[in-house]
């Protein structure tokens, strides 16, 4: 199962997921691609430590070939997305810390292949700043999401979760802490256990 990760960020999603895979525990994955929509991220310098091709894709180009208020700019943003990622053929696409919202036409053209990694137990705390909402909401328990990716911003269909207590003495900072690390046992158990199914397809919906 070829895996392409996307992230805006450190990388430490996708870290644990390469760490995962030299150790032996992904299942039958293995990550072919890591891709950024910043320029010099240090998610990128993964790639060389782990022998893989890491790049950041330049969208500026394909968006200004349709007008500001055009309704398929964003779309258009994301056509130099679509053709590098397609070249490694991927039968999964893990959004990690990739701080944009992917447009239909991306979630069409990988259609039941794209899933996403959310830092909450959704559907509570959707968007951004998930953990700082949960935090000041004052809640008992938060945690971090698998799901697929449908048209409607983290609403697809849950995959699994993991559950992190919000205990006496917690700052933003330290839930943060132990949030991340739920994710880094999370995520990669989730592609482990995806790859050995005999298919990926997601519910339809």
């Amino acid at each position: 199962m070829k895996i392409v990760v996307l992230g805006s960020g450190r990388g430490s999603n996708a870290e644990a997921i390469l760490n995962a895979q030299k150790a032996g525990s992904l299942g039958a994955a293995r990550v072919v691609a890591l891709v950024s929509d910043k320029v010099g991220a240090p998610i990128l310098k993964l790639g060389p430590r782990f022998g893989i091709p890491a790049d950041a894709i330049d969208s500026n180009g394909a968006a200004k070939q349709t007008s500001p208020s055009h309704p398929d700019r964003k779309q258009a943003a994301f056509i130099p997305y679509i053709e590098h990622i397609d070249r490694f053929e991927p039968d999964l696409i893990v959004l990690a810390g990739f701080m944009r919202i992917v447009p239909p036409v991306f979630i069409k053209t990988f259609q039941n292949r794209v899933i996403n990694l959310h830092p909450s137990l959704l559907p509570a705390f959707p968007g951004l700043n998930s953990i700082r909402q949960a935090f000041d909401y004052g809640v008992k328990y938060t945690g971090c999401t698998v799901h697929w990716v449908t048209p409607q911003v983290d609403a697809g269909p849950i995959i699994d979760q993991a559950i992190v207590p919000i205990e006496k003495g917690d700052t933003v900072e330290t839930l943060e802490a132990k949030v991340h690390a739920a994710e880094h046992q999370l995520l990669p158990n989730v592609i482990a256990r995806l790859s050995r199914k005999t298919t990926l397809r997601a519910p339809l919906v």
